[in-house]
């Protein structure tokens, strides 16, 4: 299991992250886009990196605003697995 990182170290960590909030034991990011094509689009590309990671984003979608968010379910917060995956996201367009 993922070693649950401090409230300390998640908030050094997120200032390296764009567009990205801590949030508790949450690593939260909203995208916006021009529709809801594009939006789900987005969540397409979303698929790949999740899947070769192993690690799953929380995705709510409401028309071209899509909700993202990162925790590690049984470690019961915030792992360096999830400021992985979010660097990862942040280079999808």
């Amino acid at each position: 299991m993922a070693q649950l990182l401090s409230e300390s170290q998640a908030e050094e960590q997120v200032k390296n992250l764009n567009g990205w909030t801590v949030e508790g034991k949450k690593l939260l990011c909203q995208r916006k886009f021009k529709d809801f094509i594009d939006a789900i689009a987005f969540v397409n590309k979303l698929v790949e990196p999740a899947e070769s990671a192993g690690h799953h984003p929380d995705i709510e979608i409401s028309y071209n605003k899509v909700n993202i968010t990162l925790t590690t379910h049984d470690a019961g917060g915030l792992t360096q697995n999830d400021f992985d995956l979010a660097k990862v996201i942040s280079k999808i367009n």
